[in-house]
């Protein structure tokens, strides 16, 4: 169905998606490419929001050079939008364009599109297919994808660690376990999510920034602080550069007067707190991360924690991802990855399935997803 020729240039609409990757959130990272007699004539990928998606600027691109998109084939790899949001409808901007074919990488998991798009297309005498190198587009779009159909995000936990799987020494010094290009690579992941949660064990024992330094980008995530008894201290480095990147802190109640003034503190500061508890007097993680889907729109979260809480996300299935940096050298003693009950027998435990590996100097990198 589809030539050498549209696997090309279909590869270079997800070149330029890869653009979006660290700029669009919440909107999906989307590329374009026009090709008219063999030549792009135009390309583009999506801005931030409120800005032009990728159709958009890749058919200002062509008009730029001077380039008529009439009779061209567009290569986009989702799904045009059909709906007016922040910004008009892209399958109006097509159909004006009079392309003589569209191909499009997957449909848009978004109701408010959902095949739409692609009806609209057609409807206007254009030549539509779908379906070329999906894969790639949605591994793209993971988090887009799981908050359009599971009301989730996709969340991503990254763990450092020795060869013997340890996270810190006994005291729980962690800086530093892997060397540079590591580092620099978990800034990358940082960099594309909407959100970075961590544990207020973290925040008192490292004070972290977990802002994005090692990587070049126009955004900085949000930090989120899962803090059941707001213990989080008034100094700590992730409260600073709150114009650049807002912090939320959870907690499990504000009972005491303490607590409520405490609150009240961080209030005044900008940083906003706010109270999810489940059961057992903890943050209720499941309903925090259907919250944050829901309500704050974050397709994907990066997870930077310790012990404890690596514990309680695995244990709630809240974890989607893992991304494990392994260094070449044995601790012995110390802190291991994640605090979860011990397995009765090897029958049938849950199985993660490799999807990358990569070495950073002499750290190996494992991206593992649910099997």
């Amino acid at each position: 169905m589809y030539s050498a020729v549209d696997h090309q240039f279909m590869s270079e609409a997800l070149a330029e998606a890869q653009k979006a990757i660290y700029l669009s959130n919440p909107n999906p990272r989307v590329g374009c490419v026009i090709v008219k007699d063999g030549e792009v004539i135009g390309r583009g990928f999506t801005q931030r929001v409120g800005e032009a998606h990728a159709e958009v600027q890749a058919l200002a691109d062509a008009q730029l050079k001077g380039k008529d998109p009439i009779g061209s084939t567009v290569y986009v790899t989702l799904e045009p939008c059909n709906h007016t949001g922040k910004t008009p409808p892209c399958v109006d901007a097509l159909i004006a364009a009079k392309p003589a074919k569209v191909i499009v990488a997957m449909s848009d998991p978004n109701p408010l599109v959902g095949g739409k798009g692609l009806e609209r297309i057609k409807v206007a005498g254009i030549d539509v297919q779908c379906g070329l190198l999906e894969a790639e587009a949605q591994a793209l779009n993971r988090g887009f994808i799981s908050r359009m159909t599971k009301g989730l995000p996709w969340v991503r936990m990254k763990i450092a660690a020795s060869l013997d799987g340890k996270t810190a020494l006994p005291d729980g010094k962690s800086q530093w376990i892997t060397g540079p290009l590591a580092r620099a690579d978990g800034h990358h992941w940082r960099a594309q999510a909407c959100a970075i949660v961590t544990g207020v064990g973290t925040v008192k024992e490292d004070d972290p920034s977990l802002n994005v330094r090692d990587v070049v980008t126009q955004r900085q995530p949000c930090r989120i602080i899962i803090d059941s008894r707001l213990e989080t201290p008034s100094s700590a480095k992730i409260l600073n550069h709150l114009d650049q990147s807002p912090v939320l802190i959870v907690c499990a109640d504000l009972d005491s007067p303490e607590r409520r003034e405490k609150a009240r503190t961080f209030t005044e500061r900008g940083i906003e707190v706010v109270v999810m508890a489940n059961a057992s007097g903890k943050v209720d993680l499941p309903k925090l991360f259907s919250y944050l889907a829901k309500e704050r729109e974050m397709n994907e979260i990066h997870v930077e924690a310790g012990f404890k809480l690596n514990g309680s996300m695995l244990r709630e299935n809240c974890v989607d991802e893992l991304l494990l940096y392994y260094a070449p050298f044995f601790m012995g003693e110390g802190i291991g990855m994640a605090n979860i009950p011990g397995l009765a027998t090897l029958d049938a435990p849950k199985r993660w399935k490799v999807i990358d590996q990569s070495l950073f100097e002499s750290d190996l990198r494992l991206r593992l997803i649910k099997h």
